[in-house]
C-alpha cells in the first residue's frame, strides 16, 4: 500500500510540473500545479512520517501547508490586480508585465 501511495504521489508532483511547463499563457493554471506540486511534497512527508514512526514529517508538513496558502493568497492577488489593470489574465506578452 506504501509503494502504491508512493507511486500516486509521483504522479501528481510530475502531473504539476508538466502543467507548469506546457502551460504558459494562463496565470491561474500555473499557480493550481504549483498547488498540486507542494500538496504532493506534503503528501510525501506525511506518508514517511508514518511510515518511519516520526513526528517531524508531521510538522514539517504544516509548515508546507502555510507556504501553500502564503502562495496561493499572493497569486491570487497578483492575478486580481492584473485583470484590473490588463482586462483578461493571459500573459502573452510577458514585457507587459514590466511596466
Amino acid at each position: 500500500m506504501f509503494l502504491i501511495q508512493l507511486i500516486i504521489n509521483l504522479y501528481i508532483f510530475f502531473l504539476g510540473v508538466l502543467g507548469v511547463i506546457t502551460n504558459r499563457r494562463h496565470f491561474l493554471v500555473i499557480i493550481i500545479c504549483i498547488e498540486m506540486m507542494l500538496l504532493s511534497i506534503n503528501m510525501y512527508l506525511l506518508l514517511f512520517s508514518i511510515y518511519l514512526d516520526d513526528i517531524f514529517g508531521q510538522l514539517f508538513s504544516f509548515f508546507v501547508l502555510t507556504v501553500a496558502a502564503a502562495e496561493s493568497s499572493i497569486g491570487l492577488a497578483i492575478i486580481i490586480l492584473y485583470y484590473k489593470n490588463r482586462g483578461n489574465i493571459f500573459y502573452s506578452n510577458k514585457i507587459l508585465l514590466k511596466s
